[in-house]
């Protein structure tokens, strides 16, 4: 059966329970200035520049990674007709 809660239940909580608790809100409030002091501090940083060089040097490397992907795929497309001749030929 269940017991109803009024204003005439009791319960009993230790010290030490009491100061865990205490502890461990004193860790969440401490960690929660920390990150709002590190959020104002981000927000005065300049913004990150991207050079035009930087840019042309990262969009010349996809065009080469694209170039190289394209390349391996006709490989591999060559190699699995080859195969599919092969087990065609053993039918």
């Amino acid at each position: 059966m269940a017991k109803e809660l009024n204003e005439d239940t009791g319960f009993q909580v230790s010290i030490k329970t009491l100061i865990g608790i205490g502890a461990g809100m004193a860790t969440l409030i401490s960690m929660w200035f920390v990150l709002q002091a590190d959020i104002a501090e981000a927000k005065e940083l300049p913004a990150p520049e991207v050079s035009k060089m930087e840019f042309q040097m990262k969009d010349v490397n996809i065009r080469n990674t694209i170039l190289e992907t394209r390349d391996d795929v006709k490989k591999l497309e060559d190699r699995m007709i080859r195969m599919e001749d092969k087990i065609d030929q053993l039918r």
